[in-house]
C-alpha cells in the first residue's frame, strides 16, 4: 500500500499524524531499483530511511525546514544538536564549505579520503540552513562510498540529510524491519537496500586540525 496517497490520487509524501508512530503499521518500503521514487518521496517534503555504511539513517531534504522538523520529532532529540549531510561526489556537497577559511592542503587531504566512511566537518558557507548545523559553527559532511546511499543522493539530485534511525537514546537501526518497528508509519517510507558491513557509524573529524569529534 502507497501510505503517500490521498484521496483522488494525490500523492503526497509525508504523513499528516504530527510524528506518532504506530509500529502495527509499517511504512512504504522501496527497493534499491525505485531510487526514483524514493527520491520523488524526498523532494515531496517526505522522511526516508535509508542504509548508510553502518546504520541505517533518517533523511530528507537539508533545505525542507518542515521535513526536517519532522525527523527530530521522530528522534524525540533536540534540534540543536544538528546534523550532517552526504552527498555521491564533492559536487554535492561543496556548496556548503566556506573555502575561503579552508587551506588547500586541508581540502586536498579530505578530497583524498572520499569517497569513504570519512566525515569533516567544514566551517560553513552561507548556503548551509541554520536547522541543519543546529547549535554548531561547522558542518559536517561526508561523501559516502556506500552505493545505496550513493544511488539515492543522485537520484535526489544533491547532499541528504543523515542522522541515525532510532529514538534518542535507542540504538540505531541496522534493518528496514527495525526502522519499521521503531516508528511504524510515521514514517513516509524506507529504502530497504543492504548496510555497507562497517561495525560502527563514520569516524567524525575537524577537517582544519583533525581533532576526532566522534569515534
Amino acid at each position: 500500500e502507497n501510505r503517500g496517497e490521498k484521496d483522488g490520487g494525490q500523492e503526497s509524501g509525508h504523513k499528516e499524524n504530527g510524528g506518532q508512530e504506530d509500529p502495527g503499521v509499517t511504512p512504504r518500503t522501496f527497493t534499491l531499483a525505485e531510487c526514483d521514487a524514493a527520491a520523488a518521496l524526498l523532494r515531496d517534503s517526505g522522511v526516508l530511511a535509508y542504509p548508510t555504511e553502518a546504520v541505517f539513517g533518517l533523511g530528507c531534504d537539508p533545505h525542507d525546514p518542515a521535513a526536517f522538523a519532522r525527523i527530530f520529532a521522530l528522534k524525540r532529540r533536540p534540534a540543536t544538536q544538528g546534523v550532517l549531510l552526504i552527498g555521491a561526489d564533492f559536487e554535492q556537497v561543496r556548496q556548503y564549505i566556506d573555502f575561503a577559511r579552508v587551506p588547500d592542503a586541508v581540502l586536498a587531504d579530505v578530497r583524498a579520503s572520499w569517497p569513504g566512511p570519512h566525515t569533516w566537518i567544514f566551517p560553513r558557507s552561507a548556503q548551509v540552513p541554520a536547522w541543519i548545523a543546529g547549535a554548531h559553527e561547522g558542518i559536517a559532511l561526508r561523501v559516502t562510498a556506500h552505493a545505496p546511499a550513493a544511488a539515492l543522493c543522485r537520484a535526489f539530485g544533491g547532499a541528504l540529510v543523515s542522522t541515525s534511525a532510532n529514538p534518542h537514546g535507542q540504538p540505531p537501526a541496522r534493518s528496514a524491519q527495525a526502522v519499521s518497528d521503531y516508528f511504524g508509519d510515521a514514517l513516509d517510507g524506507v529504502l530497504d537496500a543492504p548496510l555497507g558491513g562497517l561495525d560502527r557509524p563514520s569516524l567524525i573529524r575537524d577537517a582544519l586540525t583533525g581533532a576526532l569529534v566522534r569515534g
